[in-house]
């Protein structure tokens, strides 16, 4: 009887053991698949631009003042409810501001939807804080209007000046959001419902990923639905019936698939001095050099106040003369030691890091000493600067 419970006991065991180990595969499985929603986009599927010119009113005497832009636009404004004013004489532009106003139109928005808009400073104006926008139409990149945007701006930054000059800013004043603050007025028309096909574009192009993206869909819903066209699109056939497009899309973009490691590249931020090295990036056989030379020349003047000797009755006497003006250079030259490291075959991510750190090297130098090894041949990886 012992032995019969002791073997269920490890048949209960090695059944749990194995459920754990089976859970652990199909996380760690699904931990290294991407879908293709986060991999790829759907051609036509986009958001629209749109940008409008209005007027920004009730600030505390921070707007553009006299401005000819702002007081024709307050002109305009004005006229339309029956008032005829002389802009030069009859209006004062402090209390008022010329914007752009900017908002993103997302894909499938229908008219009385919501969206958020930031309003940017045209004109002289220090500060929009407090202000109302006006009615404004927001148009299209074909002049169409396809929303209105009005409303009480949010200001995140502030700006403070004295009667003496001097001025404090703290963010950024001149530009606000109206959250929410355009309606949808026209819905944008697309060929989504009607199109008997769909393109999948992947957002970085590589025709491993893309093959890959074909060979799943077809997985899914049979051989020949999806084509790979070339190293970032994706051919897939769509059903015929309007009613099921939702559906099958839902389904489309819920596919996993365990991506192609990309290619190596190291990446360069010029202004910011960020460097960002990928984990395929190796470096073949190469030694480099690494040194610094710093020569500093300060310019100094020497100044000797020069003496006049004039003879009277014979007597001498004297009298200041022109000053004599001579130049004093000093040259000063320092070289650090050069420090030199060795790249061996194969060379991973890790070492480079380590060894370019282990001898302290500023970005600048880092972007020099990886120019240096490309031109060398020694990295393998595409240097991209940006």
């Amino acid at each position: 009887m012992e032995k019969e419970k002791d073997m269920e006991q490890k048949m209960t065991a090695l059944k749990i053991i194995s459920k754990f180990m089976l859970f652990l595969a199909l996380f760690l499985s699904h931990a290294q698949a991407d879908r293709l929603k986060d991999l790829t986009s759907i051609a036509g599927v986009r958001s629209n631009q749109l940008v409008g010119y209005g007027l920004v009113v009730g600030l505390p005497g921070t707007g553009d003042g006299n401005s000819p832009l702002t007081l024709q636009s307050m002109q305009a404004m004005i006229s339309q409810f029956g008032v005829t004013t002389n802009s030069a004489t009859s209006l004062n532009g402090k209390n008022s501001a010329a914007v752009i106003v900017t908002a993103e139109l997302p894909p499938f928005a229908k008219p009385g939807q919501r969206l958020d808009t930031t309003i940017s400073t045209l004109g002289q104006s220090k500060s929009l804080r407090g202000g109302t926008l006006l009615m404004t139409p927001l148009m299209g990149a074909d002049g169409e209007t396809y929303a209105v945007a009005q409303g009480n701006l949010l200001v995140g930054g502030l700006g403070v000046a004295g009667n003496d000059g001097s001025s404090l800013i703290v963010n950024v004043p001149t530009v606000g959001r109206i959250p929410g603050g355009a309606t949808v007025e026209q819905l944008i028309e697309t060929d989504f419902l009607t199109t008997d096909s769909l393109i999948l574009n992947l957002h970085q192009g590589d025709f491993s990923i893309t093959n890959q993206v074909a060979e799943a869909v077809n997985d899914v819903f049979g051989n020949g639905v999806a084509i790979a066209l070339d190293s970032r699109s994706v051919k897939v056939r769509a059903p015929v019936d309007p009613a099921q497009k939702v559906s099958f899309i839902s389904m489309l973009e819920n596919i996993e698939i365990e991506p192609e490691r990309q290619s190596a590249k190291v990446v360069v931020n010029a202004r910011t001095g960020t460097i960002v090295i990928g984990g395929d990036v190796r470096v073949t056989p190469a030694a480099v050099t690494h040194g610094s030379l710093t020569v500093r020349v300060d310019e100094n003047s020497t100044v000797t106040q020069g003496n006049n000797l004039a003879l009277g009755n014979g007597v001498a006497a004297t009298t200041p003369g022109p000053a004599t003006v001579t130049p004093d250079s000093t040259i000063q030259i320092d070289q650090q030691p050069a420090r030199a490291f060795l790249f061996d075959p194969g060379v991973e991510l890790s070492t480079i890091v380590e060894a370019v750190n282990a001898v302290g090297t500023s970005p600048a130098d880092l972007v020099a000493i990886l120019e240096a090894l490309r031109e060398a041949g020694s990295l393998r990886a595409e240097l991209v600067v940006i």
